[in-house]
This record gives structure tokens, C-alpha cells and sequence, in this order.
């Protein structure tokens, strides 16, 4: 059987919705030609020999010549004849150099076919206007030798001895002359296809290195065909160092969009989450890397990846071994990993379509996994607990859908509980939190599901985002909380000091990006889109949160900005309080209207109502309202 190989794949157009209804506009795309038998690719160079040894019988020039150039022909025709017979028993072959070296054959005896015709009789006009010299014949011997020396390589790298594989071969065959990696990458990966396992091994294992050196191997790895070969190589369940050395290989190449899409059009992606729900525990950690680098830089992969629900495993496998108070009455302890268990039972119901191969809780193998994993060094299960926390974090960046599977799994309240942890761990929890808290901001539909007042797990959430930033003084782990609690501003009732409060005392912090986005989360409170923004407003200058707005003021660049727009929601919602006449806000935003005039004309009408509303309350006397504030 031969294989597809990767370059052909990388062709394929993304799978994605958005393009369906251009598809149906345009006309259909004529049909690839069909890619030849590899018989049929190897027949064509063969009879060509035999033609060039039924010319060379009959030259009556230059015959010393021709009795060589016969000999090298007859060498090609037998080595090819042995390629032919390999191919046609052999159960899995890689036919990408075959058909390189093949092509090539066919090009030099092409040239040696019209030569030896050269030499036939002729008249003595024609052999004059056809001047053929002994220097020809040199060059084309190098050619058919440089072409033996092809097949050679080949022969040695397929294994044309039957045994299924001719080993790792490492020699350069003329053909690669120019470019050795591309030698290497051949045999690489016809040692995956079709070696004997340690064979694989070492041939994924020297991918990998390959493709970590530079972006060029990458390229010429999936251009060559390496992706299918390294996906069945991840699917070896009952060898975990070669599920290891493929997935570490894919992981190398999955650093670009165009090679992602590539593992995603072999359908990797299913490959990859099967092999997450039962796989040894060192594996599932190279696995989860794997996941992080292809939702990282491809968002179609995201796509791909909440179809085939990648969420479920990452947050079983995160849960593992934790327990967490039960919020119902009756049951003071309950592990996370049950309930998503629970869960996954319900879910696997409507999932009927799955084969029986791609079930997560597959007999004797998924309960060997559960024992190993429980018996694993802490640092082992740290390793693969931060690896999946941070592939969570990948799938729900810019991902509404796989953002709503966390929650639906109970992945909240297990990244909330997590957040006690130290390190890359609670980082990555913490990332994963603000990308869900900003689709639950952009979805007022998700916002209402996921984080409902009364929900136990928005309300362990936003605790232990408090506790971050109360506690937690690192400037990396502050902002996404603040960022965190500004997206869910709409979700909070009115006066809500006990997430204002915090918020408000950020504003003084000595790092100039913890002050700023935590003056981005308060406008959310008491911009005009918030239903409560009065309410807010009120409380934040009752938590004594002018002055260091006003601080905020004396800054630049975003510090300046948001401090501003922060300011004039205050006003406009609040302008009658003591609080603003007594910090100057009038006088501040005065000056302020004059200096942004040029480079921020929607923040210098924002301005102008906010004085307008200021001066209404506080100037005695009923100010001119801004012309495009005047009722029509």
C-alpha cells in the first residue's frame, strides 16, 4: 500500500465554516491528476533501458563507448527491476524519494536514449551536422553513475533485502547532493514507515533534532511526507518512548500555522486527543505540549480541537488527585476528577459516532494509567497538571466554544483551586481564568451561564482572583486577575465593595501596568454600558478612589488615558459629589480637554460632558450643554 504523503496533504484548504459560503459561489476547482502507481512510475524509466540497449546493439560509431554505455544501463535496468519487485510486496512503503530518484533515472536515459540513436548509420551529411564526441559520452556516464548511485541509496534505505526496512542511512546520495538534510529526511521517515520499532524510535527522535535546529527542516519534514508517519507512531499504545519521540517530533514542527494546519488536515487532531485520554502519564505530558504549540499558533486547531472535545481529558487529567469542598449540603468532600468522570459517562452517550478505539475509558489500559499515575513522583504530576493548565489556556484564547467546555466540564472551580498553587501551575490556571472571564465578557449569553451570582464556581473563582491580588505581589500574576475581574464587571450586584474596594487600592500601586489595568477594569464598572454604573461609581468614590485617579493624571502614554476615561465616567454618573469638587476634578479635566483635542477627539467629547455635568452640579448655575449632547 502507499501512503499519501504530507505534501500533497498540506494542500488541503482549512476546514472552516466561513468558507462554506464561498465554496458554493464559486465554480468547482478542477480535480487534482491523479498521483501515478509507483509501478507505473518505475515501469517508464525501465523500458526506457531497454530502448537504449536496443540502440546500443545497433550504433556503428563510437561502439567502445556504446559497449560502456550499455553496461551502465544494464546495471540501472537490473537495480530497477529490484526496486520494482520490493515495491510490489512490500505492505507499507514511502514513496517520496522513490519517486524523486525515479524521474531522475528517467531524465539521463532519456539523453542516453537520444546519444546512442546518434550513433546509428547515417548518411555522411546527417553525421556531419550531428557532431557527437567521446566528451558526450563522458558526461552522460557521470550522470547514469550519479543515477546508480541514487538507486543504490535507495535500495539500502528501503531495505530491498525484504526484511521491511533497510535502517537508519545516514550516506548522501547524489541526488541530495546540494541539500543533505533532504537525504536525511527520507530515510528518517521510510525508517518510521516501514523499520522495526527501535528503528522508528530513533528515526522520530532524529526528526525531532532536526526539526529543532531551524525552520527550513521543519518545512522540508512536512513538505517530504514526516506528519503521517509520526501520527501512526503516536498511536503505538503499547510503546511509550515511541509515542514520546512522535509527539516530541510533532511538537518541534508545530510552531507555524501552515505546518499545524498540515497535522490538523491528517487528522491529527483526533490521533492527539485519543491518545491524551490513555496514555502513560509521561506520555500525556509531551502530548499536552503538543496541544499547547499547535492551539498557539493556529486558531482553525482551536476549532479542530473543541470538535473533537480536547477539554474534557486536559481537565480530568488536571483534577487528578484533588479535592475540593462540595458546595451542596450532605457531602462535606468530592474529587473533581469524579465529577468530571460523571460528566464524560453522560456525554459519551451522544457521542456515539466515536469508534470503540477512540473511548477514553477503555478497560485494563485506562485502569493500569489510573494506578501509574497515582503511584508517579510529585514533580511528574506537577509536570503534567502545568502542561495541561497551560494547553487549556491556548484552547480558550479567542475560543468562545472551547471557553464554554471548560465551564461545562467544571473546569472552573478546578483552575480556582489551583490558583493556591505556586509556580508555572498557578500562572497558567490564571491565564486560562482571563480568557474565559474575556469570551464570558464579549457573550452576555456565556456570561449569564457561566457566572451566575449564585454559581459556586464564579464565586470560588472571583475569591481567589481577590486573593491574588491582595496577596500576590508580582505584576505578572496581578494584571490578568485585574483583568480577570474588570471582564466580569457586568456580573456584579450594586455597591459591590468587596471586589470594587481591592480594585480601587490597585490604582495606587508602584507598577505603572497594575495602576492601568486596573483603572481599565473600574471603567467597566461605571461606563455608560453598565446597567449599574451610578451604583459603581458611587462606591468607588465612597472607597476613596478620586485621588489616585487623579494621580493617574500626572502619568502618560495608556497610565494618562485610562485615568481620563475613568475620571469622566465618575463625573457623568456621579458629578454631584463632594469627592470630585474637592480633588478639582473640574479644573483637571479642564486643562485635560485642551492637551487631547488633537489625538483623542472620542475622549475629548467625553470630557466635555463630564465638565458639562461637573459644572451643572457644582458651578452654581446651569451651564451650556456641549452642542452634540442638545436633544433634537
Amino acid at each position: 500500500m502507499v501512503l499519501q504523503t504530507g505534501a500533497a496533504s498540506a494542500e488541503l484548504p482549512p476546514r472552516a465554516p466561513r468558507m462554506a459560503a464561498a465554496a458554493a459561489a464559486a465554480p468547482p476547482a478542477p480535480a487534482p491528476p491523479e498521483e501515478r502507481r509507483i509501478e507505473d512510475e518505475l515501469s517508464h524509466p525501465i523500458m526506457l533501458s531497454e530502448r537504449v540497449r536496443s540502440a546500443v546493439d545497433e550504433a556503428e560509431s563510437f561502439k567502445s563507448e556504446c559497449s560502456e554505455l550499455g553496461r551502465q544501463v544494464d546495471r540501472l535496468s537490473q537495480m530497477l527491476r529490484s526496486l520494482v519487485r520490493f515495491t510490489t510486496s512490500a505492505q507499507s512503503l514511502y514513496d517520496r524519494p522513490v519517486r524523486r530518484v525515479a524521474a531522475d533515472v528517467s531524465r539521463h536515459l532519456e539523453r542516453a536514449l537520444a546519444l546512442a540513436r546518434k550513433c546509428k548509420h547515417q548518411s555522411i551529411l546527417r553525421r556531419v551536422v550531428t557532431i557527437t564526441s567521446a566528451a558526450d559520452f563522458r558526461k552522460l556516464g557521470g550522470l547514469l553513475d550519479a543515477s546508480a548511485g541514487d538507486l543504490k541509496w535507495l535500495l539500502s534505505v528501503l531495505g530491498s533485502d525484504g526484511k521491511g526496512g533497510g535502517g537508519i542511512e545516514l550516506s548522501l546520495p547524489p541526488i541530495a547532493s546540494n541539500d543533505p538534510i533532504l537525504s536525511w529526511v527520507w530515510s528518517f521517515i521510510a525508517s518510521i514507515h516501514m523499520g522495526p520499532l527501535p528503528d522508528r524510535i530513533e528515526a522520530a527522535n532524529e526528526l525531532a533534532s532536526l526539526a529543532r535546529d531551524n525552520d527550513r527542516n521543519k518545512t522540508i519534514i512536512v513538505e517530504e511526507g514526516g506528519v503521517p508517519p509520526l501520527l501512526k507512531l503516536l498511536k503505538e499504545t503499547s510503546a511509550p518512548d515511541a509515542q514520546i519521540a512522535a509527539a516530541t517530533a510533532l511538537h518541534y514542527l508545530a510552531n507555524d500555522q501552515a505546518r499545524v494546519q498540515a497535522i490538523v488536515n491528517e487528522l491529527g487532531v483526533q490521533t492527539i486527543v485519543q491518545v491524551l485520554g490513555d496514555a502513560p502519564m509521561r506520555v500525556q505530558i509531551q502530548v499536552a505540549s503538543l496541544v499547547v504549540s499547535m492551539a498557539k499558533h493556529c486558531p482553525l486547531a482551536r476549532e479542530d480541537f473543541a470538535r473533537e472535545n480536547a477539554i474534557r481529558p486536559l481537565v480530568t487529567l488536571l483534577s487528578f488527585d484533588m479535592f475540593v469542598d462540595d458546595p451542596k449540603a450532605g457531602k462535606p468532600m468530592q474529587s473533581i476528577h469524579s465529577i468530571v468522570q460523571i460528566n464524560k459517562e453522560k456525554e459519551s452517550k451522544s457521542l456515539g459516532k466515536l469508534n470503540s478505539h477512540n473511548s477514553y475509558s477503555d478497560g485494563s489500559r485506562s485502569g493500569s494509567h489510573k494506578k501509574d499515575r497515582e503511584n508517579e513522583k510529585p514533580e511528574v504530576k506537577m509536570r503534567l497538571k502545568t502542561g495541561c493548565a497551560e494547553a487549556l489556556w491556548m484552547l480558550a484564547r479567542g475560543s468562545l466554544l472551547n471557553s464554554k467546555k471548560i465551564t461545562e466540564t467544571k473546569g472552573l472551580l478546578c483552575l480556582a483551586k489551583l490558583l493556591d498553587e505556586q509556580g508555572d501551575l498557578q500562572r497558567n490556571c490564571l491565564m486560562t481564568i482571563m480568557e474565559i472571564t474575556a469570551a464570558a465578557e464579549a457573550n452576555a449569553d456565556f456570561r449569564r451561564a457561566a457566572f451566575k451570582t449564585n454559581s459556586p464556581a464564579a464565586k470560588s473563582v472571583v475569591d481567589q482572583l481577590l486573593k491574588v491580588m491582595k496577596e500576590i505581589d508580582s505584576p505578572s500574576l496581578r494584571v490578568p486577575a485585574i483583568k480577570s475581574i474588570g471582564s466580569l464587571a457586568r456580573t456584579f450586584p450594586a455597591r459591590e465593595t468587596r471586589v470594587l474596594v481591592p480594585l480601587v487600592s490597585q490604582l495606587n500601586h508602584s507598577h505603572q501596568e497594575v495602576a492601568t489595568e486596573a483603572a481599565i477594569s473600574l471603567e467597566k464598572f461605571v461606563c455608560p454600558d453598565n446597567f449599574l454604573c451610578k451604583e459603581h461609581a458611587r462606591a468607588i468614590i465612597e472607597s476613596k478612589g478620586v485621588p489616585p485617579v487623579m494621580i493617574l493624571l500626572k502619568g502618560s502614554g495608556r497610565m494618562q488615558l485610562h485615568g481620563l476615561y475613568l475620571l469622566c465616567y465618575l463625573a457623568i454618573s456621579s458629578g454631584n459629589s463632594e469627592a470630585l469638587e474637592q480633588a478639582r476634578v473640574l479644573t483637571a479635566l479642564e486643562g485635560a480637554d485642551r492637551s487631547v483635542a488633537a489625538q483623542h477627539p472620542d475622549l475629548r467629547e467625553l470630557i466635555s460632558d463630564a465638565i458639562y455635568h461637573l459644572k451643572m452640579f457644582h458651578a452654581g448655575g446651569h451651564p451650556q450643554k456641549p452642542s452634540y449632547l442638545v436633544e433634537i
